[in-house]
């Protein structure tokens, strides 16, 4: 198909993430993708190919067409691409569980599979009204949170998402109504504290669980908090008995710099959501992992099985990719790694804060972030980022970079100059 058709194709039938149908502009077409390189279909601001600076939204950490995770998908196509999961299992599911028990945080035992990470969340809240129904406290049923917080866009993850200029705002009086606070401060602040603990327990009766992204706050605006606050949630929940769920589906699999961002101080939620990075960008895959505690609780009720039940759960192809993706992350010093990048995006990006229009310039782990104080000119920034050989995916304010782990010092240099050249024209 001519590159031309296929756009026009595109523009009249394909419905592309949080844009209008039709579409107002065309995408750039997608021919491969090797290393952490995508090739166009034809070349766009005089370059035939860019480097990804998205991992693909976060989750090709090993970057594209890797051997090792090739090789897993074509070994389990030739024995099996799927089968139902109620009622049968399949090796490559069971050794996913048994791997993702075995690095997350203490005491997580048991493993829900399914298709995407907004799933991951939902199946997260399901657990935590269902525990509280079959222990017979039908009135814990509301989620308490922070501003600033993004976690999908399936029905009870919107609920708690940032309700005031978050993307589903549209929302208001349809979703139900939950607790938030003010989105916490990047460092820490005692007053603050006190505000979680305070409000946790004023809603304590009603409050089925406590959800947030634990050290960064992805899409809802790139912002990074002190650890300290998720031990502050841990102790508050205890107290006032509330589960605590964290949504890991973006930070998970080394991307702040600790394999799992709870680690870095060393506070286990009573359920874990993953995502994204899970498979290496491969399939789409997400899980949600809980405690004993919620597990048995749920099946002592007058229901005593978790209501949900995707078609593709545990799909054989995507639990194989899944595990080698972890082996092979686990394998390497992806530490070292994160570190490297972490110290090349702060080098990078720092000319970016003496830019006109730039409020601030913040990195952690694999992440960097370049924050406007207006809104971004999307098609100027994303031409000046082409420009430089880069692909980036600017939102709001902000024009930031999550680059595969096996990014080179050089292309990483690229991506810093592409984001600063995005800064300076959006």
């Amino acid at each position: 198909m001519r590159n031309d058709e296929l756009i026009a194709l595109d523009r009249a039938h394909v419905w592309h993430p949080y844009s209008p149908m039709p579409g107002r502009t065309d995408p750039l077409v997608v021919e491969s993708a090797s290393g952490v390189r995508l090739r166009l279909a034809e070349p766009a601001e005089g370059r035939a190919e860019l480097i990804d600076g998205m991992s693909s939204w976060w989750s090709a950490i090993h970057g594209y067409n890797h051997p090792v995770l090739n090789d897993a998908v074509r070994g389990q196509l030739d024995r099996m691409s799927h089968v139902m999961f109620g009622g049968l299992t399949h090796e490559p599911a069971v050794r996913l569980a048994a791997r993702l028990v075995e690095i997350t945080p203490e005491p997580l035992r048991h493993v829900f599979l399914s298709d995407s990470g907004s799933v991951a969340v939902e199946v997260a809240v399901k657990m935590c009204l269902q525990y509280w129904r079959s222990l017979g406290r039908p009135e814990k049923q509301r989620l308490f949170t922070w501003r600033g917080g993004y976690h999908g866009d399936t029905w009870q993850p919107m609920s708690v998402c940032d309700p005031d200029g978050g993307m589903h705002e549209l929302w208001q009086g349809v979703l139900q109504p939950q607790v938030f606070v003010d989105a916490p401060p990047a460092r820490y602040e005692e007053s603050y504290a006190e505000l979680l603990r305070t409000e946790i327990g004023k809603h304590a009766h009603t409050l089925a669980a406590v959800v947030v992204e634990p050290v960064v706050q992805g899409a809802g605006g790139m912002r990074f908090h002190d650890p300290a606050y998720l031990r502050v949630l841990r102790e508050a929940c205890d107290a006032h008995d509330v589960l605590l769920v964290f949504d890991e589906i973006a930070t998970g699999f080394g991307r702040t710099g600790t394999l799992f961002a709870a680690d870095q101080v060393e506070v286990s939620p009573d359920v874990m959501c993953l995502g994204k990075a899970l498979t290496g960008g491969y399939l789409s895959m997400a899980a949600t992992l809980c405690t004993s505690r919620v597990a048995d609780g749920i099946s002592q009720g007058e229901v005593p099985v978790l209501a949900h039940g995707p078609t593709f759960m545990g799909n054989p192809l995507a639990s194989a990719v899944a595990c080698a993706s972890l082996d092979l992350l686990l394998a390497q010093d992806w530490q070292t790694e994160v570190k490297r990048i972490e110290t090349g995006l702060r080098e990078g990006l720092a000319p970016a804060a003496a830019l006109p229009g730039v409020r601030e310039v913040r990195v952690l782990g694999a992440i960097g972030v370049v924050q406007l104080d207006h809104p971004v000119d999307m098609a100027a920034a994303t031409r000046a980022a082409v420009r430089e050989g880069v692909w980036v995916r600017p939102f709001r304010d902000l024009i930031y970079t999550m680059p595969p782990y096996v990014t080179s010092d050089d292309d990483l240099a690229r991506i810093c100059a592409a984001v600063t050249a995005a800064a300076a024209a959006g």
